[in-house]
């Protein structure tokens, strides 16, 4: 076999091996995704949780100062019943009036407190169904992984095998070019040579669709080195079918 040809058993065992993976790697980027949105539910509920500290905190504030303006209230009112004078009373009355005031904003402010701390304790509930949902998603998922490697293990197994096996008959330095182009090209790191007009000596690469010359298209018929396109870089052979054609004399064809 030239050189061409061992490649092409590589690249070939190379695909069968990426289609198998690629089962596996939707199953593991569908986990993945789960277990991230997990993560963004925790995460929303930690910040929640601090923002619940935060507002029972400040609404247990306000809650004392009404407590503590009560208190004051009703030392004034006591010494209210034993004011000596009207305008001693008015005094007292009038400190009542504005702590009172100021109780109603304490007050007004400490159910405010309460009730964005309902609403964040509703968002709680709901995060919790939520991750309870995705979790089960996730197990599932978890299932689905499982199963798809259980599925592919031995076959992958023989695949790196056999290709581990043709990989040692290429040199390291045409190997390397090889993985390379897998590397940035995937199944489009080689390419087969179409035949447009033979008589006319017209091919062209069956990747990029670029003209190819006649001696570099002999070179391969005859040698089986190493050819690439000028275009897209991609590996060049010749399938099977093609090859025995042009070898055959004009007549015979």
């Amino acid at each position: 076999m030239n050189v061409t040809s061992k490649l092409l058993s590589v690249f070939k065992v190379d695909k069968q091996y990426r289609g198998l993976r690629s089962r596996l790697s939707a199953a593991e980027k569908y986990l993945a995704e789960q277990t991230r949105l997990i993560t963004d539910i925790d995460a929303k509920r930690a910040s929640i949780d601090a923002q619940l500290r935060q507002l029972t905190a400040t609404g247990s504030n306000f809650e004392g100062e009404v407590k503590r303006l009560d208190a004051r209230m009703a030392t004034i009112r006591d010494q209210m019943n034993s004011a000596q004078t009207n305008k001693e009373y008015k005094a007292f009355l009038t400190e009542v009036n504005t702590i009172k005031a100021d109780r109603d904003r304490q007050e007004t402010s400490a159910l405010e407190q309460m009730s964005k701390a309902e609403e964040l304790r509703r968002q709680v509930e709901e995060l919790q169904k939520n991750r309870a949902e995705r979790e089960r998603i996730q197990a599932k998922a978890i299932s689905d992984r499982d199963q798809r490697a259980a599925e592919i293990k031995d076959k992958l197994a023989d695949l790196q095998k056999e290709r581990d096996t043709l990989a040692k008959e290429l040199s390291k330095e045409t190997l390397t070019v090889f993985e390379r182009l897998v590397q940035t090209r995937g199944d489009e790191a080689m390419a087969h040579i179409e035949e447009a007009d033979r008589r006319r000596h017209e091919y062209h690469c069956g990747s990029c669709m670029m003209a190819i010359p006649v001696e570099a298209v002999n070179g391969l018929l005859v040698s089986g080195k190493l050819t690439r396109c000028a275009s897209c870089q991609c590996i060049l052979y010749i399938e099977e079918e093609l090859a025995k054609s042009m070898r055959e004399p004009a007549g015979k064809r």
